[in-house]
């Protein structure tokens, strides 16, 4: 297992930084798009690219390629549903996706706005589909760069941070012992599941800001009583 380590770490390293920072950063962008998002495991390109990076430096430059790359592919994202609207949800390929995520994008964009563009960047299937969404409505493409970006700039942070630690820290404590690799790999595997019970934390939380808006929008959209009406139905008693 070590050596098998060993080699994954030599050759991201052996592809050079301009290659890998490239690489990281078109698969983030597909991983963002429409269609291409939903099977592209962008996140997981990007944590093997940062086992790469040596120094701050390097750090920054994939850092720098992987927020482009997701501000580019949510661009896109935001004018195709700008552009081609409900055609969209009525392609073939639309409608693969299926209503119910469709109505679940829908519903977090009407109800939380920016939010919505912030959060999803965080969630499976919506951060694909959100951005499209999010073109569909009359939200500005100013406001929605905003908080892509924040969103795109912490995301990445995160996932690039922890790719170089864990190269870091496998030089320096495990890649001299004999079971170093089994080790590493044991963490890796546990950072994988602490990401994703993070993101169905988010995705549980995300449905319940939705659920809580929808309810508070009945509530108000709710016809109040007359007080006449009740005094003058009270008098006829």
């Amino acid at each position: 297992m070590t050596d098998i380590i060993n080699w994954l770490l030599t050759s991201v390293q052996g592809l050079g930084w301009g290659a890998r920072d490239l690489i990281a950063g078109l698969a983030i962008l597909m991983e963002t798009s429409l269609f291409v998002g939903l099977i592209m495991p962008g996140d997981t390109v990007v944590l093997v690219a940062a086992t790469g990076v040596q120094n701050f430096p390097d750090f920054l430059g994939l850092l720098a390629c992987v927020v482009a790359g997701s501000l580019v592919g949510e661009s896109i994202g935001f004018w195709v549903g700008r552009t081609f609207g409900m055609r969209i949800r009525r392609s073939r390929l639309g409608v693969r996706i299926g209503e119910n995520n469709w109505q679940i994008a829908d519903r977090f964009v009407e109800t939380r706005g920016g939010v919505a563009v912030a959060v999803s960047r965080f969630l499976p299937v919506l951060h694909s589909l959100v951005p499209v969404t999010a073109g569909m409505t009359r939200m500005r493409y100013s406001s929605f760069i905003r908080w892509t970006l924040g969103a795109c700039t912490v995301w990445a942070s995160a996932y690039v941070g922890v790719g170089w630690l864990a190269h870091k820290a496998y030089d320096q404590y495990l890649s001299n012992l004999k079971l170093g690799g089994l080790i590493f790999a044991g963490l890796v595997i546990v950072v994988l599941v602490v990401v994703r019970l993070v993101k169905k934390r988010l995705e549980n939380t995300a449905e319940r800001m939705i659920a809580s808006t929808e309810a508070a929008a009945e509530l108000a959209a709710e016809p109040n009583s007359d007080p006449t009406l009740e005094n003058n139905q009270l008098g006829g008693l």
